[in-house]
């Protein structure tokens, strides 16, 4: 910290006082729910969030802990913002490096006024700049993260996926290689909500929501990769500036085109792609589930058990990145050949 300066030092200072804050002002789940002031709704709500949290250690073989048994009501609407910053013609994300996590696309502010002064610093400096507010976030088993307020405002399936999200970063973790951890979590909160719903005698997830979600990533990458492409083309400043908008406009257009003929009357990205946007804003896309594929065929070669997946995970993530890219690839392979098999099976 000495050596890179003020700024970092001041950075992690806040850092450790907002990480603090939450510490001291966490409440016991149980301790909520016997207090007669604690809204009913909300008292539902925790209940239901305990019972997740049980069914994650017992069921899920996720690490059985302190973390999310507490509860803090927040001040704010976000617990945290990250700020994602991007050169002016280029999709790579300007990394930020930290002592425990390894590089990351971004970084994080408990404060919101912090997030936009930095945002604003970084705009100066001619990059792409995205604020993106976080609902809840883990710190991978170094201290007994809580249940926020701001998780409340989602419905029960996300609320109990989120905490079996959360939970598998503590269970693996790869410092520096953010698509690895996040298509992991991913894939074990998907996988996770599928069981703790059958647990629960209801239906599997309803396919359209993730088949929405899944075609309006895939445009947001399509349009990422044809940035990249039109990065590399020679031009000036000024015909890269126009490519860039050129492709912006043709996303919208297919984006259009994409929800009315495929998911009608559905408006729930039409916010996001009438926004402004510039490479900052597209980098989230893919992290969350460039490779849930792979550890779909990963769980099934363990015949769905869930400790030797969390060995067999831990394992590819020891590998050197080459390597681990390469495993990874290969298992997403076998996973697409596995779906195709499927479908081919299932139309015969």
């Amino acid at each position: 910290m000495l050596l890179s300066g003020c700024a970092s030092v001041r950075y992690y200072g806040h850092v450790v006082h907002g990480e603090a804050s939450l510490l001291l002002a966490r409440r016991p789940i149980p301790e909520v729910l016997d207090d007669s002031r604690t809204p009913p709704a909300l008292a539902r709500r925790l209940a239901l969030a305990e019972q997740a949290r049980r069914f994650a250690s017992a069921r899920l073989d996720l690490p059985d802990n302190r973390s999310y048994t507490s509860y803090v009501a927040l001040d704010r609407p976000y617990v945290a913002w990250n700020v994602f910053a991007a050169p002016r013609f280029s999709v790579e994300a300007v990394p930020q490096c930290f002592p425990i996590a390894g590089c990351v696309a971004y970084r994080g502010y408990f404060r919101e006024s912090l997030a936009r002064q930095r945002a604003e610093s970084l705009r100066k400096r001619g990059l792409d700049v995205w604020v993106s507010p976080v609902p809840a976030y883990s710190t991978l088993g170094w201290f007994a993260d809580p249940i926020l307020s701001s998780m409340m405002r989602w419905d029960d399936d996300e609320l109990a996926g989120t905490l079996f999200h959360e939970l598998a970063h503590q269970q693996v973790y790869v410092k520096g290689d953010t698509a690895f951890n996040e298509s992991f979590a991913s894939f074990v909160e998907r996988e996770g909500l599928r069981e703790w719903r059958a647990s629960r005698g209801l239906p599997p997830p309803d396919g359209r929501d993730q088949a929405i979600e899944h075609g309006f990533t895939a445009r947001v990458l399509a349009l990422r990769e044809r940035l990249r492409r039109d990065y590399a083309r020679p031009g000036d400043a000024e015909a890269m500036a126009r490519r860039k908008q050129d492709d912006i406009v043709t996303f919208r257009h297919d984006y259009a085109a994409w929800r009315d003929r495929d998911f009608p009357g559905d408006h729930r990205y039409d916010a996001w792609v009438a926004a402004p946007i510039n490479n900052a804003r597209l980098l989230p896309f893919g992290l969350y589930d460039q490779w849930t594929g792979a550890f779909a065929a990963l769980f099934a070669q363990v015949d769905r058990q869930w400790p030797a997946f969390y060995r067999a995970a831990a394992g590819i993530g020891q590998l050197p990145s080459a390597q681990r890219l390469a495993a990874l690839q290969a298992l997403a392979g076998k996973g697409a050949d596995a779906g195709e098999a499927a479908t081919t099976g299932s139309s015969g």
